[in-house]
């Protein structure tokens, strides 16, 4: 591993070399990771966790590690492709966050109940709704009942050391268990510390040991089932035999941290514990918020109060004993969590220690739980010296008067009154009649007249100007453009994504009209719900029966990976809505990793370019086509270039979805930001695309497909090349050495396209 701004300094009193750095959590993590040489990583982006892939991708096409990088189409599949990685006998890693890890979380005590090990580093945020991309433990709290091992590191030093630690606990014959290696998004994960790392990556390697597997997948002379049917009292052992593989995981992991410390001279123990030799009061508290409440310690120290903190390395198995022996004479403990279990009356680390501290007969320490810096709010010295307070209080009346309430929480504004809404867009002013829809009776497609640009300015907007998307995005004008074929009531869904976040920051709304946010995955689903309640309650006489609104489903930045399935399901149930994707060919809005709409050569911060990797590796994904295999009545691709092409499909896919089902739109979208061209050049490139084949302009009507514009007969055809070099992101591939890729683009570019060409000139196709 070579870091360019690095000094060499041996560490005493550990054994080995080190390198005295200055990094990240995430850069920690994936420099662990990296030295130890992983055989695989499945992974997904989310922020704040995406970092890591990155980076680790970016080594790899250095040539400084071997990891097998495999990008999903989601987290769930992540958790998939890790779990039968491990089944086939190697070293795997993964790391997610928030709603991520929820969406992998059925797999999750599938892994610990087949007992196969690997390592996930959770980067800790905040689980929406409402959307909220900052730190908190909602997400690790969720964890805590799924037979993982889980760490907890406060600082990028400890990531670091903990993800070497777990890599060796959970292989370990007596444990074989997964872990969680939890640190906390951007407080951790982002922020720069000084740090060590192991300067040779053989010794952190010796350190871990070579990975010994049990059982194999992939060894046809020991044939094996994984993850059999069991019966009663089968799975009742099994889960007992998980109890034991947990329970001795606690001498395990105390072996393997006095094993680090030797190495690398850093010691951990399962409950650190700051100044509690004589606390009379303490705080009970995870991560990185540990070292504000050792600061606000001092402080109360330096006034004479006897305070100390408490937080737990290792979070499961919890460490009960060493709480009871910690608090054997404090008599007031304030266990703080980022999380709360609502209804509970208290977060899961409270539940925790009270039942520790109630099975020791003789122990009277009072126990309060607070509930602090959720949605990643930050915590404050003076957060931690009014926690010290309340038990100092409590001890001092030796009582506690609230035992469970939050801290940070503010009552608001009684005065203040969310801004006025504008006026709802009246059925009238959205459908003054300009376009007339007809339906050709030779050939059943629809024709559309009155696409004048200026007749269309008379439209009211329903996405208001002032959003904050970055100069020359693609999404709005595409979007907007598409609105101008559209008449009378709209509600729209948009899932996460640049377009959802520009536009929605609360309390302010940049949309004139109903609008729903839900994630990748759900996307689909959730607006078909909302259109069928609104037919059910037309049809029991709660709406009136002639009211209609076009429902319209917004994804993008990769959105239909991972929600791609839940949307075919909605098309293949054919609800009459229209679903629309802004095809800006990566994850743009967690910075630009590659998706599987990311072309091919491409580079991306997850396909990076060097000695061992030249930008992604697999062709860009035809979602229309995809589309067009369930047979829906409509489907359709758009750029803003052509924008009465777009305006006339858009008042065709408003006909169809109200009278016959599920419409789809793919609209190209350029992102100068992340693609790396000039800002003002988006329409150019919208049409350059259309002129090299690689987004061909076409409709597929009941299974028919028409190609709406051909430039080999427009006399506009250019080579993929021309293309490729207005974009930093594919300058590399004009490089001489990269001329046999370019060539593979080229000829599947040409490929898709004549295929939609003879389509088009069959009448069946």
């Amino acid at each position: 591993m070579s870091h360019a701004t690095s000094e060499t300094k041996t560490v005493k009193p550990g054994t080995v070399e080190q390198v005295v750095d200055f990094l990240s959590g995430n850069e920690m993590a994936a420099t662990a990771v990296a030295q130890i040489n992983y055989h695989l990583m499945g992974y997904y982006p989310i922020t704040p966790s995406t970092e890591v892939a990155e980076y680790l991708d970016e080594m790899y096409a250095n040539g400084d590690h071997g990891v097998r990088m495999i990008p999903a189409d989601g987290e769930h599949g992540a958790a998939g492709i890790c779990y039968g990685a491990s089944t086939a006998g190697g070293r795997v890693f993964n790391a997610t966050s928030a709603n991520g890890l929820l969406y992998s979380i059925e797999q999750l005590p599938v892994q610990s109940g087949t007992r196969m090990p690997m390592v996930l580093n959770l980067v800790c945020r905040s689980v929406s709704g409402p959307l909220d991309i900052r730190g908190d433990h909602s997400d690790l709290y969720s964890t805590l009942n799924l037979g993982w091992i889980i760490f907890c590191a406060k600082d990028p030093q400890a990531t670091y050391d903990m993800i070497a630690i777990a890599t060796k606990v959970t292989e370990h014959m007596d444990v074989r268990l997964p872990a969680i290696v939890a640190n906390d998004g951007f407080f951790t994960s982002h922020q720069k510390r000084r740090v060590y790392r192991i300067a040779a990556d053989k010794d952190l390697q010796d350190f871990v040991g070579p990975y010994k597997y049990v059982h194999s997948s992939v060894d046809p002379n020991n044939p094996t089932t994984f993850g059999p049917y069991m019966n009663d009292p089968d799975q009742i052992n099994n889960k007992k035999q998980l109890s034991l593989a947990m329970a001795a995981s606690v001498s395990v992991i105390d072996a393997v941290y006095d094993e680090w410390a030797k190495l690398a001279g850093r010691r951990y123990s399962r409950l650190e514990t700051y100044k509690m030799e004589d606390a009379e009061v303490a705080i009970l508290i995870l991560n990185s918020a540990a070292d504000t409440a050792m600061e606000a310690a001092d402080a109360m120290r330096a006034q004479g109060k006897k305070v100390g903190v408490l937080y737990p390395t290792v979070l499961r198995p919890f460490p009960a004993e060493e709480l009871r022996k910690a608090c054997k004479n404090v008599k007031a403990l304030l266990v703080a969590d980022r999380a709360d279990v609502y209804g509970a009356q208290g977060g899961a680390m409270t539940l925790d220690a009270k039942s520790a501290l109630k099975d020791d007969t003789n122990n009277k320490t009072l126990v309060m739980s607070r509930i602090y810096g959720l949605g990643g709010k930050d915590f404050l010295d003076l957060d931690a010296i009014e926690m010290f307070n309340l038990a100092l209080a409590a001890s001092a009346k030796g009582k506690v008067d609230v035992t469970y309430d939050y801290i940070g929480a503010e009552p608001g504004d009684p005065s203040y009154s969310i801004p006025a809404k504008n006026p709802a867009i009246t059925k009238q002013a959205s459908s003054p009649g300009i376009l007339s829809v007809t339906k050709d009776e030779a050939t059943g497609q629809l024709v559309v007249k009155g696409v004048k640009q200026r007749e269309l300015t008379k439209l009211p907007t329903r996405i208001a100007p002032g959003h904050g998307a970055c100069p020359g995005c693609g999404i709005f004008p595409n979007i907007s453009t598409f609105l101008k074929g559209i008449e009378g009531h709209v509600v729209m869904l948009w899932h996460t994504g640049c377009g959802m976040v520009v536009t929605t920051g609360y309390p302010s709304t940049a949309f004139n009209i109903t609008y729903i946010h839900n994630l990748f995955q759900s996307g689909a689903p959730t607006l078909s719900g909302a259109l069928e309640m609104f037919k059910e309650r037309q049809r029991r006489g709660e709406i009136p029966a002639g009211e209609e609104i076009t429902f319209i489903m917004v994804t993008g930045d990769g959105g239909l990976d991972i929600g791609l399935g839940p949307a075919l399901g909605t098309a293949i149930r054919n609800h009459k809505m229209i679903i629309l994707e802004y095809d800006n060919q990566g994850y743009m809005n967690t910075g630009h990793q590659l998706s599987f709409a990311t072309p091919l050569g491409h580079k991306t911060s997850t396909s990076n370019v060097g000695p061992m990797e030249t930008g992604k590796t697999f062709h860009h994904k035809d979602s229309a086509q995809l589309f067009a295999a369930t047979h829906i009545p409509y489907v359709f691709t758009a750029t803003e270039g052509n924008y009465k092409d777009l305006i006339r499909k858009a008042a065709k896919a408003q006909w169809y979805a109200r009278n016959e089902g599920l419409v789809f739109g793919k609209l190209f979208s350029v992102c100068p930001l992340n693609w790396g061209h000039p800002d003002d050049i988006g329409n150019e490139l919208s049409q350059l695309v259309v002129d090299i084949n690689f987004f061909p302009l076409y409709e597929v009507e009941h299974g028919v497909t028409t190609l709406n514009y051909d430039p080999e007969e427009k006399g506009t055809k250019k080579d993929v090349t021309e293309w490729l070099g207005k974009m930093a992101k594919t300058k590399h591939l004009l490089k001489p050495e990269n001329k046999p890729l370019v060539d593979r683009f080229r000829t599947e570019v040409e490929r898709r396209f004549q295929r939609i060409k003879a389509m088009s000139q069959h009448p069946l196709l």
